[in-house]
């Protein structure tokens, strides 16, 4: 009964703004901002005019919430779901306003927010949206394009200055981990950097994470190369495997997992799903295939959390933080 009246509940929202989209503005979902206080931003789903100042900014998605997080920006609601370990303490008070992909508008209206953002995935609701408060959605193909995205964020927002002194910060930073691997870790008597393997295992599939996934632009924002299978452009990708930023493989080809260093992890979002990726890995490290590695003879398989797939300033420093604690300052596991 209770599921009946919420998707009542939400026909009715749906109805209502969309009827206030046809009376008030006809066929455009443009919103006005009644005090002209804003600044026009065309993006995916169409132009919106931002207010200048905002206080209620509720992000529809992990993106844009970290996006504004990184930003100084404190959104009042998202949604919980997807929400890896390096976002999920910065929730704090915010409200939940329903699972990745499946908002709660119903929710969103009650909150009364100045300002809505988020992913062109939500093209859909953006009639929706609209009505409720100025929304901004932005195209988003793969996660390895988080900086162009951050960028496109930090602009809309007017903060660009912002944004520009995060990826300052970022890169200061991978200055000096690229001095002190040439410097200070046992790769520098190799006389070139370490390869450095991405994989991540599925309850189904062992996958290889390609050089435009978002981990693999954070290795070669550092200076470091993947193995030769791994080395493969986002067009190629999508091309060969249908997929622009990893691949699975099967058992008979985990040497292409092999390399100077390897990063592992298992992250699922549900509880079963993980359970059966740790099964997966424990008949992955028990497999002879597995022992022939070179990488696994040398003791450098490096357990990682799941902010190695985010898609934002703060996971790509979480990974740097890994690369400068594995590489440089305890290479041995």
């Amino acid at each position: 009964m209770m599921r009946r009246w919420k998707r009542w509940g939400i026909a009715f929202l749906m109805v209502l703004t969309m009827g206030c989209v046809v009376s008030c503005q006809g066929t455009s979902p443009t919103v006005r901002d009644a005090s002209g206080d804003c600044t026009p931003v065309e993006h995916a789903a169409g132009n919106t005019c931002v207010p200048n100042r905002f206080e209620r900014l509720v992000t529809l998605d992990s993106v844009a919430f970290e996006d504004a997080i990184a930003l100084n920006l404190q959104p009042i609601a998202t949604v919980f779901s997807n929400l890896s370990t390096h976002l999920r303490d910065r929730v704090g008070e915010l409200e939940n306003i329903g699972s990745q992909g499946e908002p709660a508008l119903e929710s969103v209206l009650a909150l009364k927010p100045d300002l809505i953002l988020g992913l062109d995935a939500y093209r859909s609701i953006y009639p929706q949206a609209s009505q409720i408060a100025p929304t901004v959605l932005f195209e988003f193909e793969h996660s390895g394009q988080w900086k162009e995205v951050f960028q496109a964020i930090a602009q809309a927002l007017g903060r660009a200055d912002v944004g520009q002194q995060v990826l300052a910060d970022y890169n200061q930073r991978l200055e000096e981990f690229k001095t002190r691997l040439r410097m200070e870790s046992p790769f520098a008597e190799m006389g070139h950097s370490p390869v450095v393997s991405v994989v991540r295992i599925y309850p189904d599939s062992i996958n290889l994470y390609l050089r435009d996934s978002f981990p693999g632009t954070v290795l070669q924002d550092a200076g470091l190369t993947q193995p030769t299978a791994q080395d493969l452009s986002a067009e190629d990708a999508q091309r060969i495997v249908n997929n622009p930023i990893q691949m699975s493989i099967s058992r008979e080809l985990l040497s292409q997992a092999d390399g100077d260093v390897l990063f592992l992890w298992t992250a699922e979002n549900e509880t079963a799903a993980n359970q059966e990726a740790q099964k997966k890995l424990e008949a992955l490290m028990n497999d002879p295939l597995w022992q022939t590695l070179n990488v696994v003879k040398n003791n450098r398989v490096y357990f990682v959390p799941e902010y190695w797939i985010g898609s934002g300033p703060i996971a790509a420093n979480a990974i740097l933080d890994d690369l400068f604690k594995y590489l440089v300052e305890s290479p041995q596991a």
